[in-house]
């Protein structure tokens, strides 16, 4: 079982911003593509927050500005009050990418340590940092191996592991546990809850509809660069008179103009497809 492990405490008596604000963003690609447009977004500190939507409904897209991977074409975005260009903006965000982009020549140990030197951690800081989430991701038995010599779940465990180097106020969880088998996944879960309990803001998206419902205190639906339904998972079932969140994203689909069939194909997951067909989104 995964142990999180310790994280500087803020402080409580101390006004809290939003961690993450968006107002007005929008980003146009050359050649005209525009995957949002004015979009307005809150995530509170200290929230567990899930973003769902379709593949090329603008999620990677807005998380790549967060983390200045992608040039915003208007907008701002601030982080616990800070520009998100900023320096101090870059030290609150922890990113675990969907894909797996480790450097093949580095082993495990020197991933984390050569992560951490990017947020300004000394070399014996960033080895204790690193032998205590190897400790925590069951990878300290493979510090020397590079990583194309893991297997699937461990470079999972190690991408994550990297994101939270630098003891991140907000970790941006994209797709974590995409491809990784029942027990990881779980253990994954239960590891993310734990961070939340600490204080940890995070800010999920996911695929898996029952992950979303497990996990986060309020669940917003993307489609289109714009946000078409936000709130807790109970309000969302209310509010469209759904059974589960899979019944919630067919009527929210619907409402936005999208079949059943195409929002149906969209969740990639028969079970749940059936059930919500059956069920929840009667």
């Amino acid at each position: 079982m995964l142990h999180p492990a310790a994280t500087p405490p803020g402080d409580p008596g101390t006004p809290r911003p939003a961690a993450l604000s968006i107002r007005g963003f929008t980003k146009t690609y050359a050649g005209g593509f525009t995957a949002v447009r004015d979009l307005d977004l809150d995530v509170p500190a200290g929230s567990f927050f899930g973003l769902l939507g379709p593949n090329g409904a603008g999620k990677t897209t807005m998380i790549g500005s967060v983390c200045n991977l992608v040039r915003p074409t208007a907008g701002q975005i601030t982080v616990f009050g800070h520009d998100h260009e900023s320096r101090e903006a870059r030290r609150l965000v922890g990113l675990a990418e969907q894909d797996i982009n480790l450097d093949r020549f580095l082993n495990v140990e020197e991933v984390l340590v050569y992560h951490a030197g990017f947020f300004g951690m000394g070399r014996r800081q960033a080895k204790a940092r690193a032998a205590e989430l190897m400790e925590v991701f069951d990878l300290t038995s493979k510090a020397k191996t590079r990583s194309p010599a893991l297997s699937g779940g461990m470079r999972r465990r190690l991408l994550f592991a990297r994101a939270l180097m630098h003891h991140p106020k907000l970790l941006i969880l994209d797709e974590p546990t995409a491809g990784v088998d029942v027990e990881l996944r779980t253990e994954l879960w239960e590891y993310t809850r734990r961070l939340h309990r600490d204080g940890t803001t995070v800010l999920l998206t996911t695929h898996y509809l029952e992950e979303a419902e497990a996990l986060c205190e309020e669940i917003a639906l993307l489609r289109g660069g714009q946000i078409i339904a936000r709130d807790t998972a109970d309000g969302l079932r209310a509010q469209f008179g759904a059974d589960d969140i899979a019944g919630v994203y067919l009527k929210a689909m619907a409402a936005a103009g999208v079949s059943e069939e195409a929002a149906a194909a969209e969740l990639g997951a028969p079970d749940e497809v059936a059930t919500a067909t059956a069920g929840g989104a009667r």
